[in-house]
């Protein structure tokens, strides 16, 4: 199925939300605005594993939040290894892939309930 959403659990995210289904469409759209990915990168670039970490940790929280299941599970596996001084570039890699697939999906899910 070529429509198939799999990186937001749209059920889940609008339950959180008392099924107000616009609102969570409202809250997916502020998150493609968040620029925590970008303060990642730079900041893993950079080096900075504090800044890293909150950028990090900030990600994990939001995609718990808005029921973006697997940048969650990644985003919480790559905030352990930042927190450990061990950041696997695989890892870091898997997150900014499924960030990107992440944000393809939120563009659908809000298009269908525009």
């Amino acid at each position: 199925m070529a429509d198939e959403i799999i990186y937001v659990d749209i059920g889940e995210g609008s339950k959180r939300v008392l099924n107000n289904i616009k609102l969570y469409v409202k809250l997916l759209a502020k998150f493609k605005n968040d620029t925590n990915m970008n303060d990642l990168e730079a900041a893993l670039s950079a080096g900075d594993l504090p800044k890293a970490q909150g950028a990090a940790h900030t990600i994990k929280g939001l995609s718990a939040n808005l029921s973006l299941t697997e940048l969650y599970k990644q985003s919480l596996e790559l905030e352990t290894q930042i927190k450990a001084g061990n950041v696997n570039p695989d890892q870091s890699a898997k997150v900014k892939d499924v960030y990107a697939k992440t944000l393809a999906e939120v563009d659908k899910v809000i298009a269908q309930n525009e």
